[in-house]
């Protein structure tokens, strides 16, 4: 499914990764782990062709990651991370928008769907009408997961989706991403997701 192999990249005279080899099976979860600054994030961004690699490629789905087929790539990926990064604007224009991009216009925004995600994740239907930047830091992850799960792509990237929300949260949270057959690689510092004792923990 996912294959890094002999991966390497240097920021300046800093390693970031030096012959890094990661395969991961299709329906996986895959914890990163490691300490700030040790480079699990931007494998993350690797994967998505943000960031070339110095040396080595990354396979998935049977194809290296390349410039002609990144695109691809990408529309099999959902990406969600920590800050949540989304337009200012009113979240339900807001998803009109998302499911109207090319990439997912084989996608359906479900409204039934959305609104029992929302109440599986304790959003109230209230966040539909609001601007993104009035929502809180955990609204807005919550936000991300729903539309990460509504795109229903095979591959899902989270990076610290968890760190805004309430410990019961989390679980809920963790425990839906761990329940799914999708394959997932976590970014994350809360112990939730390793205390589940269901993810392939790798250290870096």
């Amino acid at each position: 499914m996912i294959k890094f192999e002999n991966l390497s990249l240097k920021f300046g005279d800093r390693k970031i990764l030096e012959d890094f080899n990661l395969h991961v099976a299709e329906g996986e979860k895959v914890l990163l782990s490691a300490p700030s600054g040790s480079g699990k994030s931007t494998i993350l961004k690797l994967l998505l062709g943000f960031v070339p690699p110095d040396s080595g490629k990354i396979v998935v789905n049977g194809f290296e990651i390349n410039k002609k087929n990144i695109s691809q790539v990408r529309n099999s990926i959902s990406y969600v991370s920590q800050d949540v990064e989304l337009k200012r604007e009113k979240v339900s224009p807001l998803l009109e928008e998302i499911f109207s991009y090319k990439g997912n216009l084989d996608k359906n925004l479900d409204e039934s769907k959305l609104s029992d995600l929302m109440k599986v994740f304790e959003l109230d239907q209230s966040v539909l009408q609001k601007n993104i930047k009035e929502l809180s830091g955990g609204e807005r992850q919550r936000l991300g997961i729903i539309i990460c799960i509504m795109l229903d792509r095979s591959i899902w990237l989270l990076d610290e989706i968890t760190s805004a929300l309430e410990t019961s949260l989390k679980d809920k949270v963790i425990d839906y991403i761990l329940d799914s057959k999708k394959t997932v690689l976590v970014v994350s510092h809360d112990m939730q997701w390793e205390k589940s004792g269901r993810m392939r923990v790798v250290m870096l």
